[in-house]
C-alpha cells in the first residue's frame, strides 16, 4: 500500500554536541508498560514524484537534522538494564547516532483518508513507521526512541507519520519537536525562528524526588518484564472523527449548570469528554452487548505538572511530566437519564481534587490509582487542545487532518482530543471501535447534540 522510495539514517549536524546522558525520573519509569505513540500529520500539497525527490526530501533532510541539534535525545536510545541486572534505564545520546527515516508513496485515496467518516484502521497503518529492533549490549538494551516515514500521495498530498517511544517524552516535548522541525523547514533551516518555547529544558534536577519514588517504580516495572520491541497488530476496528462545535460545548455547559448551579469546575473539557464517555456506553447498550451494571467504569486523562510542582518546571522542560486522573462510578450510573450529568461532576471533581496536591504527586499516589483501572472498562484521553499540531506548517499550507494511530493499543477505548483545524472554539475527538458500534455511537452521538 506504501511502496519505498528511500530509506535513510537523519542525524544532527557536525558540531552538535557529542553526547547527552539524561536519567529517567519517576515521571518516566511508568511509560516503559505502553505500547508507542503514532501520529500522522497529512498536508493537501499537489506535488509530483519528481519534485517530491528532487526539493522536497533532501529539504525534510536537512531541516530535520538541523532540529535535532535541538533535540538530541530524539536521535539516541533508551539504555535499559537487562531485568536481571542492576543499574537504571536512561536516556543516551553519542555521536553517531541517529533517526531512521523511511520516504515512500502510495497510490491510496488521500481524500477519503482524510475524512471524518469511518474508515478501516489498518489502512492507517501503512504510513506509521515501525522502531528498529533493540540492540544488545554489555548487560542493557539500546532502543531506539523516534523513526519517521514521509509518504507521497503524488499529486495530493503528503503525510508525516512519526512512531516515538512514550519514555522520551510526553505530548508537549513531542509537539515543540515536530513544530520546531516544522518552522526550520518553512525557513530554510533559518534558527532565528525557533522561539524560545521550541528549545528544550534538559536540566533533570529539577525534578525532585524526596521519597524515592523513582526507584519504587522502576522496581515494580521490572516485574512486568516489559518488552522494548515495537510489535503491534491493529486489531479489526474503524476510525472515526467527530466534532463538537463551540456553540455545542456552550450548551452542554449551560445545560450541566442548570441541573447543577453549585457545580464550580465546569469546562469544555469536561463536558466534552464527559459527553462522549455516555455516549459510548449508550453505543454498547445499542449494539446489544450485556454489562454488569453494577460493573464499574474507568475515565482517565493526564495531566501536565511542569506548572504544578513547587517551584514550576520550565514549560519547555524535555520529558514526560504527567500523571494520571481516574474518576470512576457504577455502569448504572453512567447508563441512566443522569449519566451526562453524573460524568461531568465525576470528571470535574476530580481534576479540582488533584490539581494542586503536589504531595499527591511526590508520594505515587497517582501511580497506584492508576494500576487500578480495568483496561477493558476505560475511556481515555491522548493529546490535547493546548498542543496545536494543526499550527505545523512545513511550507506546504495548513495541516489537513491529524491523526492519533496509537489510540488503537488498548482494550478500552482511548480518545484522541485536539483544536479543530477550522475554528479555534471547536474540538476535535477520535478513536475507533468496532464498525458496529462506531455506526451506533455516530448516531448518539449527532442526535444527542441536535436537541440541546
Amino acid at each position: 500500500m506504501a511502496s519505498v522510495i528511500e530509506q535513510c539514517q537523519v542525524a544532527p549536524p557536525p558540531g552538535s554536541a557529542a553526547e547527552l546522558t539524561l536519567p529517567l525520573t519517576y515521571f518516566d519509569h511508568i511509560w516503559l508498560l505502553f505500547n508507542h505513540n503514532r501520529r500522522i500529520l497529512f498536508y493537501k500539497f499537489p506535488i509530483s514524484k519528481p519534485e517530491f525527490v528532487q526539493t522536497i526530501i533532501p529539504t525534510l533532510k536537512d531541516s530535520l537534522s538541523l532540529t535535532l541539534k535541538h533535540y538530541l535525545p530524539l536521535a539516541g536510545n533508551i539504555v535499559c538494564p537487562l531485568l536481571d541486572c542492576s543499574g537504571y534505564p536512561e536516556l543516551r545520546y553519542v555521536t553517531g547516532d541517529s533517526v531512521f527515516v523511511t520516504f515512500s508513496e502510495t497510490d491510496m485515496n488521500f481524500d477519503f483518508l482524510v475524512g471524518n467518516h469511518p474508515r478501516n484502521l489498518k489502512d492507517f497503518y501503512h504510513f506509521v513507521p515501525q522502531l528498529r529492533e533493540p540492540k544488545d549490549a554489555q548487560g542493557v538494551q539500546l532502543a531506539p526512541v523516534l523513526a519517521i516515514q514521509v509518504t507521497l500521495f503524488p499529486n495530493h498530498g503528503i503525510s508525516i507519520g512519526f512512531t516515538n517511544h512514550h519514555v522520551v517524552g510526553d505530548g508537549a516535548t513531542i509537539v515543540r519537536f515536530i513544530r520546531a522541525w516544522a518552522l526550520l523547514n518553512k525557513f530554510g533551516g533559518d534558527e532565528q525562528f525557533l522561539a524560545n518555547e521550541f528549545i528544550p529544558f534538559y536540566d533533570r534536577s529539577v525534578i525532585k524526588d524526596p521519597r524515592g519514588l523513582g526507584k519504587s517504580i522502576w522496581d515494580e516495572m521490572k516485574k512486568n518484564k516489559f518488552e522494548m520491541c515495537d510489535i503491534e497488530t491493529p486489531p479489526d476496528k474503524v476510525r472515526g472523527t467527530f466534532i463538537v462545535a463551540r456553540e455545542n460545548i456552550l450548551k452542554l455547559k449551560n445545560l450541566i449548570l442548570s441541573r447543577r448551579p453549585s457545580l464550580t469546575h465546569v469546562t469544555s473539557f469536561t463536558v466534552t469528554c464527559a459527553y462522549v464517555w455516555t455516549c459510548l456506553i449508550k453505543s454498547e447498550a445499542a449494539i446489544g452487548e450485556e454489562i454488569d451494571e453494577n460493573g464499574v467504569e474507568f475515565f482517565g486523562c493526564a495531566a501536565d505538572c511542569r506548572a504544578r510542582l513547587n517551584p514550576p518546571i520550565p514549560p519547555t522542560y524535555f520529558g514526560n511530566c504527567i500523571v494520571g486522573y481516574v474518576a470512576r462510578t457504577r455502569h448504572a450510573d453512567l447508563a441512566g437519564k443522569e449519566g451526562f450529568t453524573i460524568a461531568v461532576e465525576l470528571i470535574g471533581e476530580t481534576i479540582q481534587k488533584r490539581m494542586k496536591d503536589e504531595e499527591w504527586i511526590l508520594n505515587g499516589s497517582w501511580f497506584k490509582e492508576c494500576c487500578t483501572i480495568d483496561g477493558n472498562r476505560s475511556l481515555s484521553i491522548t493529546g490535547s487542545p493546548k498542543f496545536d499540531l494543526y499550527a505545523a506548517d512545513f511550507g506546504w499550507g495548513k495541516l489537513e487532518k491529524l491523526e492519533f494511530v496509537s489510540i488503537n493499543n488498548n482494550n478500552g477505548v482511548t480518545m484522541s482530543l485536539s483544536k479543530s483545524k477550522d475554528s479555534d472554539g471547536d474540538l476535535e475527538i477520535g478513536f475507533s471501535l468496532p464498525k458496529t458500534q462506531m455506526n451506533a455511537f455516530a448516531a448518539i452521538f449527532t442526535h444527542g447534540l441536535s436537541f440541546l
